[in-house]
């Protein structure tokens, strides 16, 4: 019995919600069509709803946003001027300084010797 009364429950809640989105598409239709008959009644031209929020869509601009962005951007005069001051090359982090200047680092034989 309780499974029935489940079922039952869960039908009216799908009701409930298609005609909740039925109500929704008939009042954009009607606001949509109301803009129309607007427009044809002024005879101003009648703009898509994407074109009055901010422009054509276009795909290609998400696609450079993200290329431009995985292109390094050029140091700046005070890049370049600290990493001459720490000795260092603007485009890597490699010293340039001579190796002779490294005292960190022991030199071990390859595992192969």
């Amino acid at each position: 019995m309780m499974n029935f009364i489940f079922r039952v429950i869960l039908l009216l809640l799908g009701l409930v919600f298609a005609a909740s989105l039925a109500v929704a598409v008939m009042l954009l239709a009607a606001v949509w069509g109301v803009r129309y008959a607007w427009g044809r009644i002024t005879g101003k031209p009648v703009t898509p709803w994407m074109a009055s929020m901010g422009g054509r869509f276009n795909p290609r601009s998400g696609f450079e946003r993200f290329r431009n962005a995985a292109q390094p951007a050029e140091p700046s005069a005070a890049d370049v001027a600290n990493a001459r001051a720490r000795g260092e090359s603007v485009r890597s982090p490699l010293s340039l300084r001579p190796a002779g200047d490294v005292t960190d680092v022991r030199a071990r034989p390859a595992r192969g010797e």
